[in-house]
């Protein structure tokens, strides 16, 4: 959706699915497991099964970013050569 190579677009997103989904079973999985015990416990360990899908979320993002960044900057650099050129006629 935001790149502008389709395979590596479709990497990403799948990647980026599947980081969500993570979070999702690994906070619900740990809540409902230490639920019995105490109802902060169960928040404390919901948090700490999520951070690995936060973790792998924001590096996914700080990927598409940079990316995103790089083709911005391939296009100031293709327009800044071309008004140079024609500057030079």
């Amino acid at each position: 959706m935001r790149l502008e190579d389709k395979p590596l677009n479709f990497i990403v997103n799948f990647l980026l699915g599947i980081a969500w989904a993570s979070i999702f079973i690994a906070s619900i999985t740990a809540f409902l497991t230490f639920y019995k015990d105490t109802f902060f416990f169960a928040l404390v360990s919901s948090f700490i099964a999520a951070l690995p899908g936060i973790i792998a979320i924001l590096s996914l993002e700080h990927f598409i970013t940079n990316k995103e960044k790089l083709y911005e900057l391939k296009k100031q650099t293709k327009l800044l050569e071309e008004s140079l050129y024609n500057q030079d006629k």
